[in-house]
């Protein structure tokens, strides 16, 4: 494909290109050499899950694999350990090795949805970092000063507000950017708030010689509060690996607003076509594309039947759990035990917001004891049939 065409594709959705002009020196290097170039996204595996808001990188990395490029997933098996401090207001928990292996293992099967495993090259930065010694880790410090450092937005935050920065943090970037080095990596992809260590990347290059990457980044995904950028610790994602029903369910939650960015940067819908449609049509439009996407075109076609069943007519879900009651059980013991919430502060949570009912009637009390058979409803989407 010709260098714009190209391009065309590359910039959809993209926030930074750092520098257009060497990407495109970069693509016409590559039709005339017949060399692919080397597309480098890392992912630390920090928790087991995937979300949509990993997605709109893997998409991207997807096109690349598309446009005959050569793409590369590095888990950060090593760096996962330590932590990456990018929009942390504080030291983050370092993991076990044992916690990130264990992460890793899935994200395989969860990529392979978005990315042709084919042609996926997957690398772990453990591979070389387990080698170095601590001279050679020393060394690497080399490459950057701590005025550098102190110069990120999230550090100076931190700096302002008197609140602790361990020197391990500041290793982390110059870890990112040396990653960069082993795998002479020609462009890194990245969200909006991985600016700084996906630039340190191209200097380490410089310092070794090398020609230096191209940085594109991704804009953050919002999650369903339509606040905070997904992530399973603020409660708000999407997962690759939620049921159908929650996946449908959750994207039906989202805003009009951020609709359309979720449109922009995980499907490749017309926007015009988008916009002229009635929002509400759109939205499930977008809720069917998606769910299919993960869990094929039959479950996306009968959840998006279920959802105008049960919010267009008011009537029952089909095939509601069944939960027998113990005695005197109270009700955060039968949210968690039932399986309709997973864990008992979430249950708290949803009985302080009134959003737990019981044959219609809100539920206040965290003692409140069932004691007739009855349908019980937690938010709007998950129903639980009671029996005495």
């Amino acid at each position: 494909m010709d260098v714009n065409k190209q391009l065309e594709i590359i910039k959809r959705g993209a926030v930074d290109i750092i520098s257009e002009e060497e990407l495109k020196k970069k693509l016409e290097e590559s039709i005339r050499l017949k060399r692919p170039l080397k597309i480098k996204a890392g992912f630390d595996p920090t928790a087991p899950d995937m979300h949509l808001g990993h997605t709109v990188l893997l998409r991207k990395m997807r096109q690349f694999q598309d446009l005959g490029h050569k793409v590369i997933f590095l888990i950060g098996d090593f760096t996962g350990r330590i932590g990456d401090p990018t929009g942390r207001s504080e030291i983050r928990k370092q993991l076990t090795k044992e916690d990130v292996a264990k992460n890793a293992v899935t994200y395989k099967k969860q990529v392979s949805k978005v990315l042709d495993l084919k042609k996926l090259e997957i690398v772990f930065n453990s591979d070389w970092f387990d080698k170095m010694s601590v001279l050679d880790m020393l060394n690497l410090t080399t490459h950057a000063t701590v005025s550098q450092m102190l110069a990120r937005a999230d550090f100076k935050k931190r700096m302002a507000k008197n609140e602790d920065i361990s020197l391990l943090e500041f290793m982390y970037p110059i870890l990112q950017g040396y990653d960069s080095v082993k795998l002479e990596a020609d462009i890194e992809l990245g969200g909006t708030d991985q600016i700084f260590n996906l630039l340190m990347g191209r200097e380490i290059q410089k310092d070794y010689g090398q020609g230096q990457q191209v940085v594109l980044t991704m804009p953050l995904l919002e999650g369903t509060d339509g606040v905070q950028k997904m992530s399973k610790s603020y409660g708000n994602y999407i997962g690759i690996n939620d049921s159908a029903s929650d996946m449908f369910g959750k994207i039906m939650s989202i805003s009009d607003e951020l609709m359309f960015k979720y449109y922009q940067l995980l499907t490749d819908a017309n926007l015009e076509e988008i916009k002229s449609m009635h929002p509400k049509e759109a939205k499930l439009n977008l809720a069917l594309g998606i769910v299919s996407q993960y869990h094929g075109i039959e479950a996306g076609a009968k959840q998006k039947e279920e959802f105008q069943r049960v919010f267009g007519s008011k009537e029952l879900p089909q095939d509601i759990p069944e939960y027998k009651i113990k005695p005197n059980e109270k009700i955060v013991s039968v949210l968690l035990a039932s399986g309709l919430v997973k864990s008992g502060n979430e249950a708290r949570r949803l009985i302080k917001q009134q959003a737990v009912t019981f044959q219609d009637a809100k539920i206040s009390d965290e003692d409140f004891i069932i004691d007739k058979s009855g349908i019980l409803k937690a938010g709007n989407r998950r129903f639980l049939k009671i029996v005495v």
